[in-house]
Formats: C-alpha cells, sequence, structure tokens
C-alpha cells in the first residue's frame, strides 16, 4: 500500500467499525446474540440514520484535521478542536453531538477554563476508559510515516502519542493502551508479508521493552494490565465469555485484538466486535483500525464504505493528510 492507502485504510478502517456499533451500543452480548449485526443498520440506540459515526470518529477526525492544518502536533489547537465539535457540532456528521464520553467532557470543560491541554485529562483509576485510544490513529500514523518517526526516534514518538492521550485521559494506562496500539498498526504496516501472529508478537514485545526499559515501579504494574497480551498465541484462543467488551481501556484493547486475531477479513473482525455488546461502537472502531490497515482500504466491503456519512470530506482529509510534510514537535 502506498501512503495515503495506509491512511484510508485506517481512518476508514475505524469510521466504519464505528458507524457498525452505533445503532446497538450498550446493547448485551445476549441481545446480540440472539439478533446479531451482519450489515450496516440504521437508528436503533441512538436513533441516527445508517452509516452514521459517532464520537468516536469525531474526535479522530478533529485530531487529524489539526495535524493536518499545524503542519503537525499542536496540542493547544488538538483542544480547540475537540472544544468546536463538542459546543458547536463540528466533526459530526450532521452538525450535532449525540454522544460524549464524560471523561473526554470533563477534559474539554477543563481546557476550556484555562488548563494547560496536558493537564486536561483525568489521571484517577477511573479515568481510564477507551476515550483516547477511540480517537489515536492519525497520531499514530503521524509518528508511523513522519520521517519514520517511530523507527528512528521511538521516545520521540511514544512521547507524542502519550501526550495525544494526556489531553482526555491523562493516566499511564491510558496513555500506555496507545502506545502499544500505535505499535500493533506499525507492525501491521510493516509486516505484510509476515503471520498476523508473528506481527503481533512483535508489537507487543516492542513496546512492552519500552516501558520496561524505563525500569519504574509504577510502569512494571501498569503494564501487567496487558499482561495476557504477552503470549498471543494463547490470548488467541481464549472464548468470548473471557474477552470483555466495556469502554474500560484494556478491555477494549484486549477485544479488538482478539477480534483481530479470530478472524479472516476486515468485515469478519468488525461484526465479531459489534456483536461482543456494550460498547460496541468503540470496540468496533478500534478492532476496526487494526483490520483497516492489515486487509487494506479495498479489504474494507464498498457498501459499508459508500454508506458512511461525509464520506468524501473524510476521503479529502484523508489525502491532504497522506500529502503533508510534517514538522516535529
Amino acid at each position: 500500500m502506498d501512503k495515503i492507502d495506509i491512511i484510508r485504510s485506517g481512518i476508514f478502517g475505524v469510521v466504519v467499525g464505528d458507524a457498525l456499533g452505533v445503532p446497538v451500543e450498550f446493547s448485551s452480548r445476549a441481545e446480540r446474540r440472539a439478533d446479531p449485526v451482519t450489515d450496516m443498520r440504521g437508528y436503533g440506540t441512538h436513533s441516527q440514520p445508517k452509516g452514521t459515526w459517532s464520537d468516536d470518529s469525531s474526535m479522530m477526525l478533529a485530531t487529524m484535521d489539526s495535524i493536518i492544518r499545524c503542519k503537525g502536533i499542536d496540542y493547544v489547537d488538538m483542544m480547540e478542536r475537540f472544544g468546536k465539535w463538542r459546543v458547536h457540532g463540528e466533526y459530526t456528521p450532521y452538525g450535532s453531538v449525540f454522544d460524549i464520553g464524560i471523561t473526554c467532557a470533563n477534559a474539554i470543560a477543563r481546557f476550556q477554563q484555562g488548563s494547560d491541554p496536558l493537564k486536561c485529562g483525568g489521571v484517577g483509576e477511573r479515568d481510564n476508559g477507551n476515550g483516547s485510544l477511540m480517537r489515536i490513529m492519525p497520531a499514530s500514523l503521524f509518528v508511523i510515516l513522519n520521517k519514520c518517526m517511530w523507527e528512528t526516534a521511538i521516545d520521540e514518538a511514544a512521547g507524542i502519542i502519550e501526550n495525544v492521550s494526556r489531553l482526555t485521559h491523562g493516566h499511564l494506562r491510558s496513555r500506555m493502551a496507545c502506545v502499544i496500539y500505535t505499535a500493533i498498526c506499525y507492525e501491521l504496516i510493516a509486516g505484510q508479508k509476515r503471520s498476523l501472529i508473528e506481527v503481533l508478537l512483535r508489537a507487543v514485545d516492542s513496546s512492552f521493552a519500552y516501558y520496561e526499559g524505563k525500569g519504574l515501579a509504577e510502569t512494571s504494574g501498569e503494564l501487567m494490565k496487558y499482561g495476557r497480551l504477552r503470549d498471543i498465541e494463547r490470548f488467541k484462543g481464549l472464548s468470548d465469555e473471557e474477552i470483555g467488551s466495556s469502554g474500560y481501556v484494556v478491555d477494549t484493547l484486549e477485544a479488538a485484538v482478539w477480534c483481530l486475531l479470530n478472524s479472516g477479513s476486515y468485515a469478519e473482525c468488525v461484526l465479531k466486535a459489534v456483536n461482543l455488546g456494550d460498547d460496541t461502537d468503540t470496540v468496533a472502531a478500534v478492532a476496526g483500525g487494526l483490520a483497516g490497515l492489515w486487509y487494506g482500504y479495498d479489504g474494507i466491503p464498498g457498501q459499508w464504505r459508500e454508506a458512511i456519512a461525509s464520506r468524501e470530506w473524510i476521503e479529502d482529509l484523508c489525502g491532504e493528510f497522506g500529502i503533508g510534510e510534517f514538522d516535529r514537535e
């Protein structure tokens, strides 16, 4: 894949997964077993038309637009754009916000009250929702595609990813999830000639090695929260009953990886994610980003891409992002 194809694969992977999950968000796993999602639906939980994406994609697209307009990473600008989304409905399919997480809403409010953007994200144990993981894809692509930063300047690259998380989610566990996810994205892009098991093993090993190299007690303790990913083959063999699909960041990252491991196409991966129930839009969005990078843009069913609200605008953003030569922050 060329650069723009990689970007479209990751971004549309997220948006399509999000839109598939929106109509059944908060439904139980039992409900999904009785009435599994097999195609793009409309209405349901949020009474939105088919192809509508949620806050997950809105905040992701605001992040991407910020990187384009600022020609790099600008944390103040990102928060300002989140505020425009929250207050004025920018970066939404139809000009209004129908869903927002409490942690994200609180962080945006802190920024609007004058807080430093990197101090807006909650740092408590209960602030470890998936609200930074769901929007991290543009920052991940930035550090992977911009001058090979992920390969040549890992401390700087991981620092950017952690800081983009800090805007809404400042706890180390949430920041760590975004770094692990970025490592997976990098290996999915670079490892097309390897098996998926090998790709994921390399990603988990490299991200764990990065944090273990810091030698900090806090880091070691938080890494243990993601310990099940260390043995990818065993993790793949877990039953769905052993996989959570809540809004907790560890559940979301694990579910996304598990769905990717236990599927053979983009469609199978994201439908598996949606049919886990609970936080269906975000789990499918996070899983969809990974599946998009692995199977490519053309691997995302065309009828689903066509159904996406404001599809042409998103495609234009991907194109602008793809031609950008960004400065380092």
